[in-house]
């Protein structure tokens, strides 16, 4: 993997997508932690630096793009202690800025995706980002019915008995609101009320707490109410779900609208034309933070007019209207205590520097990734030397850890002047710490440079990888299987019982078979027992039948994430078709490689990767002994049933002249549409602008409909 101080622009291919492999992961891993747990390791800057670096690369390489991509997802999986509630509307996230240049970016992309010249004419709102828990509340003819965490962006948690104690939140609408209205906004805790808290817990010889916004979240999840009602929440309103009809035509006018129904709203919003009022309004508000009495951590700009919002829609989880712009990072110093090696499930081995704890911002650092060989010692992806002087890391040494930047948290530099006595350079290892295998650097046949990462030799031999796989295997997004967690495949792929040892994923699912006819029994084995075991075959029994798009993306093919089984799954719409698909397209060419290769969103890079992957006898193998153990349902087309495109393939050619290509795209995958990059047989429409080349005349051979733009407005008309 390229180290982080890469330029984005002179990253290889592979560079790329071993990042962004190491980013899902670590990203996934820290929402958990933050969302789900309200248990951070790393600060919101760190964080911030992650999906900053992920979205870069992602932005250079569209066809390396995981459907485990952070850009994909929202938050957690609501925790199972509170009964779920599905949001009428998804609350998505925000995308980040980090500097004037962003801001500026940002401002122009929207410009650009309506088709409008830069001319201060599209007003924005720039209020400041609550460092607390998003809510929503649910009103009906007046009476708040329902509260929910914003969980995993689709299903949050039922907090309402816990929501109607924040004195702040009325309990019922004015008359004259509309019979549905969805608030939405943050619950925080006051950093007054958080010292006073924490003062009252040290004075009974308690625990006292660490921050104002996990203790705002663990006191809104307590099972007992009055818990919470004495922890004196907060709220700030500033968005809205579903509403019956609008009361405001802008987001300004809708806040003016709230703070009108009762709702605390944040005085320092405002509404600003110009890119360098946006700007200034930022400064203004950093300047102040340290005297808010609540925690902040940047500034939200959001277009103001509604009509926009909903023209310029949504990506995969953030709106396009809006971005939050965060505060900088901070810096500490710390030492190197040692420097460990983790081997991933694709084989590369990763250097992780173990530091002293060291406190930045209230957060405790105690480990850095040093992303690979060459990052340790100071030397660039292109062979220039990297850090002051081009220093490298050695244990022992005196280390500036960044929480912010390209990947965080990330050794910044080395301060000679306190480096041992009698250090030496670190050698990286040439054999894998797991199974003793050969590890190589590979030559990029491209550019003719070695790999960044050194990957194990050792495939199916190294206990790393198959371990990984197997967790992948059982994960939240994949299979999912209750009671199969990482402690516990570490246990069935050590046993040496041949009725307990799982070392493919089909082992998973004759476990009990082998189990029944075994003398080695598994409920007499500590950390098991009766009850337990019953509900891990009960639990695996439950995913004999699964999701088409989870099972695609439990077979761990690289650069296949979430969001790409799911375009696959809906592409295909059954397993069959979709291993037929894959044999087909072996040569790299012919029509089932042109039609993989036409599916919007799969590039060469992932397509490449998924032949590969079934070429592969030994992965054939594996997958025909779990198809005789688990059935991968048919995938239901994503469809709007008033749509006359819903589950239709289009593809969109030439000048568009009265809506952008990007608009174009949005408009009909909300109405229920597959929109491909290229003409194939399965496409059923072809929707042509002047200048339309190739991908017309495809059209024509294949005799696929052509309309133009005012036929696709007609054909569209009221849906």
């Amino acid at each position: 993997m390229a180290n982080a101080k890469t330029p984005v622009e002179i990253l290889t291919e592979e560079e790329a997508a071993a990042e962004l492999a190491f980013l899902a992961a670590e990203i996934a891993r820290n929402d958990e932690l933050y969302h789900g747990q309200d248990a951070p390791e790393i600060s919101d800057a760190d964080y911030d630096a992650l999906k900053r670096r992920n979205e870069e690369i992602e932005a250079r390489f569209p066809a390396l793009v995981r459907d485990d991509s952070p850009s994909r997802r929202v938050g957690s999986a609501p925790l199972p202690t509170f009964a779920p509630i599905t949001h009428s509307r998804p609350m998505l996230s925000l995308d980040n800025t980090f500097s004037d240049e962003d801001v500026r970016d940002f401002v122009a992309s929207v410009y650009r995706f309506l088709g409008r010249l830069p001319d201060d004419s599209i007003a924005f709102t720039a209020e400041p980002k609550i460092d607390g828990l998003s809510m929503s509340i649910r009103y009906e003819n007046g009476r708040l019915v329902s509260a929910a965490t914003r969980g995993d962006g689709t299903t949050g948690e039922n907090v309402t008995a816990n929501v109607l104690t924040i004195d702040e939140i009325p309990s019922r609408l004015p008359a004259g609101a509309p019979a549905v209205v969805e608030v939405r906004g943050e619950v925080y805790m006051a950093k007054s009320d958080f010292l006073a808290l924490n003062e009252k817990m040290a004075a009974e010889g308690k625990q006292t707490y660490v921050n104002p916004r996990n203790t705002a979240a663990g006191s809104l999840r307590q099972l007992d109410a009055s818990v919470t009602a004495s922890r004196k929440l907060r709220f700030f309103a500033y968005a809205w779900g579903e509403m019956s009809e609008m009361p405001a035509d802008t987001q300004f006018g809708m806040i003016g609208v709230l703070k009108g129904w009762g709702f605390p709203v944040n005085p320092m919003t405002q509404r600003l034309s110009r890119v360098e009022e946006i700007i200034a309004h930022y400064r203004e508000i950093g300047l102040a933070r340290p005297d808010l009495d609540y925690d902040i951590d940047g500034v939200v700009y959001k277009v103001d007019e509604l009509a926009l919002q909903e023209r310029l829609g949504f990506r995969s989880r953030s709106p396009r209207w809006a971005t939050a712009h965060k505060f900088p990072a901070e810096q500490a110093f710390t030492t190197v205590e040692k420097i460990d090696i983790q081997v991933g499930r694709t084989g590369a081995l990763t250097p992780v520097a173990r530091l002293t704890p060291v406190t930045v911002g209230g957060v405790v650092v105690t480990n850095a990734t040093l992303h690979n060989a060459d990052y340790i010692e100071g030397i660039g992806n292109s062979g220039e030397r990297i850090r002051e002087e081009g220093h490298d890391i050695r244990i022992g040494d005196t280390v500036i850890v960044q929480r912010a930047g390209d990947v965080i948290p990330q050794v910044l530099d080395v301060v000679m002047e306190k480096r041992p006595a009698g250090s030496v350079s670190y050698e990286f290892p040439k054999t894998c710490p797991v199974c003793e295998s050969h590890a190589v650097r590979e030559r990029n046949e491209k550019t003719g440079r070695l790999d960044s990462v050194t990957r194990c030799t050792g495939g199916f031999v190294c206990r790393a990888q198959a371990v990984e796989h197997l967790k992948h295997f059982v994960s939240r997004n994949a299979f999912d299987i209750e009671g199969l967690g990482s402690k516990q495949i570490d246990f069935f792929f050590e046993a040496e019982d041949a009725s307990l040892a799982i070392r493919t994923a089909p082992d998973i699912f004759t476990l009990e078979k082998r189990q029944a006819a075994s003398l080695t029994r598994l409920e007499n084995i500590d950390g098991f027992g009766k009850v337990s075991v019953r509900k891990l075959y009960d639990a695996i029994d439950a995913r004999r039948s699964i999701a088409l798009n989870r099972f695609i993306y439990a077979l761990g093919i690289r650069h296949v994430g979430e969001t790409n089984a799911k375009l696959l799954a809906r592409a295909y719409g059954t397993y069959a078709a979709f291993e037929e698909a894959m044999k087909a397209s072996a040569p790299l060419s012919g029509e089932a490689w042109s039609e993989l290769n036409s599916i919007d969103g799969i590039g060469e890079v992932v397509a490449r990767a998924m032949v590969e992957f079934y070429k592969e006898p030994r992965n054939l193998d594996v997958i025909g002994r779990l198809l005789e153990e688990v059935t991968p349902q048919a995938a239901e087309a994503i469809v709007a049933s008033s749509s006359p495109v819903a589950g239709k393939t289009v593809v969109f050619t030439g000048s568009l002249e009265k809506m952008t290509r990007d608009e174009a795209k949005a408009m009909a995958e909300r109405l229920g549409a597959k929109v491909a990059g290229s003409v194939s047989k399965k496409t059923d429409l072809v929707v042509a602008g002047p200048g339309a080349g190739s991908k017309l005349d495809k059209a024509r051979e294949f005799s696929v409909e052509v309309i133009d733009e005012d036929g696709w407005f007609e054909l569209i008309k009221g849906s």
